[in-house]
Parts: structure tokens; C-alpha cells; sequence
């Protein structure tokens, strides 16, 4: 936002001091989801919500709702590239959240383009699956993924079923998550936030592990009783991102994160929309 101020004036002559302002920048690459619960959508209110500038790149349309997922048509290569060119070349991003790429080429290509711009603050989000079950990532780009994009990930986001195809083993427990996140970083990220939905007893508890200083930290949450959950992994992986993206110190970053994501989760809970698994309240702060 630009604003001018008076400066000084002199026969007729108005003249201005210019002062301007920016935003805290953040990008999704990311799967559409026409219901507006997880996604792109999810995504972008997210970042408006933690008062962010969103952007994003579109890598494949889905037909989906509350029900679950009835088509999906990944988006050419050549049109990913584009769009991401056209962001990063203009505008930039001080934060990357990457979710759904549907095949090895876009993977790569995604890669690419995150070297050639230096990209920080990259949060890697496995989108493997839909809540439906749903495949939404080709099982042969699982090791192109490996290869291409958790090497650029400052922090990888898998949840329990997600970490246990990257480690071909399962992952159950807080005891085995830890053991799961040490491994993960040894494929090339930096940290990994292991996503504790899927835990069978208890709360709702995520795990974090901060590669470089080789600590853990447990992101404890209340589980919440609601058939609201859809989009909830996109949420939190978006919502990291933007505090990534304003400076927030990663610990602190996974933490607010989680807050945020608890509280969307909880403000959500008793609303009606659809005949399935509805989305969480992104903006339950406001509204």
C-alpha cells in the first residue's frame, strides 16, 4: 500500500513524500478444492486470516465436497511453470507452502523453479490422499518427491499414514514418531512436523523436530469432537508458513500454528455445511 503526504508546497506546486508499505508475502502450490474446505482455498484463508498476502499456483483442479473427491485433472507442466514464473519473477513470496502435486514432472518442476528463485521458508505438506481415501499423488512420484523437493523443504509436514509410506514401516505412537521425524531429515529437510491426528488414543498431539539444533519439541492439542475436520493438515501446514513467513522463529512458528489451527478446528465444530466431513472456521477470530 502506498500513501503520500504533503511536502511542501510552492507556487501552486504540491509536493509529495512517498511512503511505502509491504506485505508478508506467501505462496501456495497447491491441488483446487471446489468444496472450499482444503486446498488452495483452505490455504489462502489461512493466510488472509494470519494476516498474509497469498498467493498461489494452481497444479490441478479436483471435483470434491464435504463427501469426498469424484475427479481429479492434474494441470499441464508447462502451466505450473508459468504461473510460477509470473509470481516469482514480480512479486516474490517470503514463504512457500507446497501441497498437492499430483506426478514426478511437476515435482520437478516445482523444484526447479524454487532453486532458481533461492525460495526460503519452504513448508513441504505430502498431500498423498484424500480424507475419502482418495489417491492424489501418483505412487511413482513418491521417490521424486525424495529426490527434487524435501532437500528445499525448511519443514516437512507428513502426517502418521504419510510418514509411514515415506519410511515403508508403520508409525503408531509418540514413540515412534520421534524415531520417524530423526529418519525423515536424513532424506534432506531441515525439520519435520509429524502431524498427530491419526493417533489412536489421547489428544491430539504433533511432534516437531528441529533438525539443525537436533531437538524435539510436542505440540500438545485438545481432540475435538466434530465431523469437521476436512482440510485440517492443509490448514496447519499454511498456517506454519505464514508465521515462517513474518520472521516468527520456527518453534514458536509450529506453536502458534497449532493454536490456531485448535481454535479453527474447535470454532467450527458445530456448524452444518454439506452432508460430509465440513471445513474448520478459518476466520473464527473475526467472525
Amino acid at each position: 500500500m502506498v500513501r503520500f503526504l504533503p511536502w511542501a508546497m510552492k507556487s501552486s506546486t504540491i509536493r509529495f513524500f512517498e511512503m511505502t508499505q509491504t506485505y508478508h508475502r506467501v505462496l501456495t502450490i497447491a491441488g483446487s478444492d471446489s468444496g472450499g474446505g482444503a486446498g488452495i482455498q483452505a490455504d489462502l484463508k489461512t493466510f488472509a486470516a494470519l494476516g498474509c498476502y497469498g498467493l498461489s499456483v494452481v497444479t490441478a483442479i479436483t471435483a470434491q465436497n464435504t463427501r469426498g473427491v469424484t475427479a481429479v485433472h492434474a494441470l499441464p507442466a508447462s502451466i505450473v511453470q508459468g504461473q510460477l514464473e509470473a509470481v516469482l519473477s514480480d512479486i516474490g513470496a517470503d514463504a512457500v507452502k507446497i501441497g498437492m502435486l499430483h506426478s514426478g514432472e511437476l515435482i520437478e518442476t516445482v523444484g526447479d523453479r524454487l532453486k532458481k528463485y533461492q525460495m526460503k521458508n519452504v513448508v513441504l505438506d505430502p498431500v498423498m490422499a484424500a480424507q475419502s481415501g482418495a489417491s492424489l499423488l501418483e505412487v511413482a512420484a513418491i521417490d521424486t518427491l525424495k529426490k527434487h523437493l524435501l532437500p528445499l523443504a525448511t519443514v516437512f509436514t507428513p502426517n502418521l499414514p504419510e510418514a509411514s509410506v515415506f519410511l515403508n514401516r508403520e508409525v503408531h505412537n509418540l514413540a515412534e514418531m520421534h524415531k520417524a521425524a530423526k529418519d525423515l531429515t536424513a532424506c534432506g529437510c531441515e525439520s519435520v512436523l509429524i502431524k498427530g491426528g491419526h493417533l489412536e488414543e489421547g489428544d491430539s498431539t504433533d511432534l516437531l523436530y528441529i533438525g539443525p539444533e537436533d531437538r524435539f519439541v510436542v505440540l500438545k492439542g485438545e481432540r475435538i469432537s466434530t465431523r469437521n475436520n476436512h482440510g485440517t493438515g492443509c490448514t496447519l501446514s499454511s498456517a506454519l508458513a505464514a508465521y515462517l513467513a513474518t520472521g516468527v522463529p520456527l518453534e514458536e512458528a509450529a506453536q502458534y500454528a497449532k493454536e490456531y489451527m485448535t481454535g479453527a478446528i474447535r470454532a467450527g465444530a458445530e456448524y452444518e455445511i454439506g452432508h460430509g466431513h465440513g471445513p474448520v472456521h478459518h476466520f473464527y477470530k473475526f467472525w
